[in-house]
């Protein structure tokens, strides 16, 4: 997997894309709190092969370089600032919890770079439950632990979380307060209806970090925006229902940026 120089860091992305496709409209896939682009790697792999598909790992996440940030504006403009580096000019922008907050964020300040917009599992308003900011201070593993409980619906396989638990607890304790301080302080409520990019929210019916009820609230706000509702999954519906998931993507994606790149 490659990495590219972004504000002197060298940040690494996963990406996919039809033989011969240069120029046009990306894919890319931003992931929450604590996360890495292996979060994504059941859509890169699936739309890789129709459109330029590029997942990343947030400064400071995976194999990235860096601290990360502390405020959601901060890592809105590293984005900017990555389109730049791969030389994207627009974007349907794939935003999960925190990177769906990155991703309200830049459509609200460069709508011109952006063709489209998905937010999963993601709210106007990210608060966070303080229980995770104790653990993450006392017991890095316990918050993993705490996390992965969360993030995926009742019926996910014991072994499916605790894998995940590992995965987050391999982040910097800093990072990973960073991230949800970040989130904590995000709040949207009363601008997310000036988007007017064209907006897809997605859902697992069983999230239990943004809920349901949230995702309406997107729906209804940003004009034109559609909804889907996964049963089954829970805040990591990517990575739970990857079939369901993929097959609404797609079909947003054939709207807004054709039939291949």
């Amino acid at each position: 997997m490659p990495f590219i120089s972004v504000n002197g860091a060298a940040i690494h992305y996963a990406a996919e894309a039809p033989p011969g496709a240069s120029g046009g409209p990306a894919v890319l896939f931003l992931h929450g709190a604590g996360g890495t682009q292996e979060h994504w790697r059941f859509q890169v792999r699936h739309v890789g092969p129709r459109w330029r598909a590029m997942s990343v790992d947030l400064p400071g996440h995976g194999d990235s370089q860096g601290e990360g940030y502390l405020t959601i504006p901060e890592y809105r403009d590293f984005v900017r600032a990555l389109l730049d580096a791969l030389g994207i000019s627009r974007a349907v922008l794939v935003g999960h919890s925190m990177g769906g907050g990155i991703a309200q964020s830049l459509a609200l300040s460069s709508p011109d770079r952006l063709a489209g917009l998905v937010l999963v599992g993601t709210v106007a308003r990210l608060r966070v439950h303080p229980d995770i900011f104790e653990t993450i201070r006392q017991d890095l593993a316990e918050a993993g632990r705490l996390i992965s409980q969360w993030a995926y619906s009742q019926s996910a396989l014991p072994a499916t979380v605790a894998q995940a638990a590992l995965a987050f607890a391999r982040n910097r304790a800093t990072v990973l307060e960073g991230d949800f301080r970040a989130c904590d302080a995000f709040d949207l409520m009363h601008e997310i209806a000036a988007i007017r990019v064209p907006t897809l929210v997605l859902c697992g019916q069983e999230d239990r970090l943004t809920p349901v009820k949230y995702a309406r609230f997107l729906q209804e706000q940003i004009p034109g925006a559609t909804l889907e509702i996964i049963r089954g999954a829970g805040h990591l519906v990517m990575l739970e229902k990857p079939v369901e998931f993929n097959r609404a993507l797609t079909a947003f994606l054939e709207a807004h940026l054709g039939t291949a790149a």
